[in-house]
């Protein structure tokens, strides 16, 4: 399956004391690389957030997959919607996002991908959630009007497949979506300037997903001091 990557790693850790969640180390890799790992068979990934601390993260890492672009949100930490606006426009090889920072070794002109994964950094055991989400799409009937067949036979919607834990909480920062359905959603905000400061649900209400549940403590996510300690991340 052909897909490409937006990993969001911008936001101000205001809870965690301005302590960037790309920074944080589980198991030997910041959630950064542990990220960009989970999606290392995508054919581009985006990096979206602040390039020095999304470099500091990265440091020598060697990575699988194409090496990242880099994009910012507009303005800086306008958001996770905006984020996502950035790093869609940064795979459609925007100018605005070329002019704006987005820059990198993979090729940014290249036809977009079917569908896109959408990440946010702070998930340490994310890539459990990731195969989960590309198994549903694996699992695509072309008889059930664009729709994808989820593992209880039932029909998914049609402009992706958002990640459920297991206790039922829906995570929107872990799914895969439709290239054009994503775009057909960001694009009525974009053109009225209202993107900085956007909820994600907002951004996506319109959207006709499945959801899917994903393994146990695979969306779990670092908010606070106390998340970080549940995972053994000690904090700087």
């Amino acid at each position: 399956m052909i897909f490409d990557a937006i990993v969001l790693a911008g936001g101000r850790s205001s809870r965690l004391s301005g302590v960037p969640k790309a920074l944080l180390v589980y198991d030997g890799r910041t959630l950064l690389e542990r990220s960009l790992d989970a999606v290392q068979d995508a054919r581009r990934r985006v990096i979206v957030g602040d390039a020095a601390v999304c470099g500091s993260a990265l440091g020598g890492s060697a990575l699988g997959g194409r090496a990242p672009l880099f994009a910012r949100e507009e303005p800086p930490f306008a958001g996770p919607a905006a984020g996502i606006a950035a790093g869609y426009a940064a795979l459609q090889g925007d100018a605005g996002a070329a002019a704006g920072g987005a820059r990198g070794a993979a090729d940014a002109s290249a036809a977009p991908s079917d569908f896109v994964l959408v990440l946010a950094c702070d998930m340490p055991r994310v890539a459990f959630a990731v195969t989960a989400l590309l198994a549903a799409r694996a699992g695509w009937d072309a008889g059930s009007a664009g729709g994808m067949v989820s593992a209880d036979g039932g029909v998914a919607g049609e402009d992706g497949v958002v990640a459920r834990s297991v206790d039922g909480r829906r995570q929107i920062l872990a799914a895969l979506y439709r290239t054009h359905s994503l775009g057909e959603a960001i694009e009525p905000h974009r053109r009225a300037g209202r993107l900085a400061g956007l909820s994600v649900r907002a951004l996506l209400e319109t959207l006709d997903t499945q959801f899917v549940t994903v393994p146990e403590g695979s969306t779990d996510d670092i908010d606070t001091p106390d998340d970080a300690a549940r995972f053994g991340i000690g904090l700087p």
